[in-house]
């Protein structure tokens, strides 16, 4: 089996505010995606990892790889995204080499995700064809009009919120982009484009430390979170 992670880092991060791209921010010293990197360079199922940035950051992220120590000679590449993140998933897909089974995506600024999370995610898409991990909803969910008016309460026991990585056979997952590029489709994420096609996704249950960072109260969290030894 071999796999390839997709790593989408193309986002300017506008709602944590600051002038530097949230990818760039130095997150108790070390840069977020760099601590996203790690993890996935943690696995033991990923054989090379494509990260994909905002076009006018390549320079800048291409340079703050290549001094890492860290990082080493792993197995890197750089591909430039697109406006929408889908779109930036899909211009790593036109990367990956022809002997990649599976693809694995997972969003840059989750830098919590653990090894053998992405590990198992990993095998259960070479199993399943298609899985994604996720915690069940601990806050009841509504349907709400654009006007604020409750539309329908659907049943707690049955939501999910899901998270990254999102892990699929190669085939399904180019054919499930090919399919919403050709009819115009934005989803948001990839997990939709392939129920779109049809095909099955199995959930695998999560972790509830594998944050988004999206807002400055999620980066007070993972800071404390590092300064605490809860994650790594």
């Amino acid at each position: 089996m071999h796999a390839t992670a997709i790593i989408v880092a193309a986002g300017e991060g506008r709602r944590l505010g600051g002038s530097t791209p949230k990818t760039y921010r130095p997150l108790c010293g070390r840069p977020l995606v760099l601590r996203t990197l790690d993890q996935f360079f943690a696995s033991r199922t990923v054989a090379e990892v494509i990260l994909v940035v905002a076009a006018t950051e390549i320079s800048r992220c291409e340079s703050l790889l290549r001094q890492d120590a860290r990082l080493g000679r792993r197995p890197w590449l750089l591909r430039s995204g697109g406006s929408t993140r889908q779109q930036s998933v899909k211009s790593g897909l036109e990367t990956i080499d022809s002997e990649t089974d599976i693809v694995v995506i997972h969003d840059g600024a989750r830098p919590f995700v653990t090894p053998a999370l992405i590990d198992h995610c990993v095998e259960a898409a070479y199993e399943k064809g298609a899985a994604v991990v996720g915690v069940p909803a601990r806050d009841t969910i509504k349907v709400v009009s654009h006007d604020r008016w409750v539309q329908t309460t659907p049943a707690r026991r049955f939501l999910w919120q899901i998270q990254t990585p999102q892990s699929f056979h190669r085939a399904i997952i180019v054919e499930a982009h090919e399919q919403a590029a050709r009819q115009r489709v934005e989803a948001t994420d990839d997990a939709t484009l392939v129920e779109n096609l049809g095909k099955p996704v199995f959930v695998l249950e999560g972790e509830s430390l594998n944050i988004k960072i999206t807002v400055p109260q999620d980066w007070w969290l993972a800071e404390m979170l590092i300064r605490e030894g809860k994650v790594s």
